[in-house]
């Protein structure tokens, strides 16, 4: 019978060090975790500002959108509302319009 290779991964047979070392290492442990901590904490700062920055530019963005959009709507109705009336006919193969001046010249 073969012994199972995974049978000392659980936390039953883990071995702990004894005698001085032991101290050592677990305040090892302490300062690793803390940096680790402390880390994890500086970039989730940096992703948060970083996350607030781009919300900031995307509002810009959509406020100047809305600003072009409005004033293209102002600029067509006013197109819309010209009082320059063209009529054109077709003329044996040219197109002849009626009731359009050029101002301005």
């Amino acid at each position: 019978m073969t012994q199972d290779p995974f049978a000392t991964l659980g936390f039953q047979n883990r071995r702990r060090p004894q005698g001085l070392l032991a101290p050592i290492l677990w305040l090892g442990g302490v300062v690793a975790t803390v940096a680790a901590l402390t880390l994890g904490a500086v970039l989730a700062v940096f992703t948060a500002a970083a996350v607030a920055v781009i919300a900031l530019f995307a509002s810009v963005l959509i406020f100047f959108t809305g600003l072009a959009v409005r004033a293209r709507r102002k600029a067509t109705v006013r197109a819309r509302r010209s009082d320059d009336v063209i009529e054109a006919q077709k003329v044996g193969d040219t197109w002849v319009t009626y009731g359009w001046e050029q101002h301005g010249r």
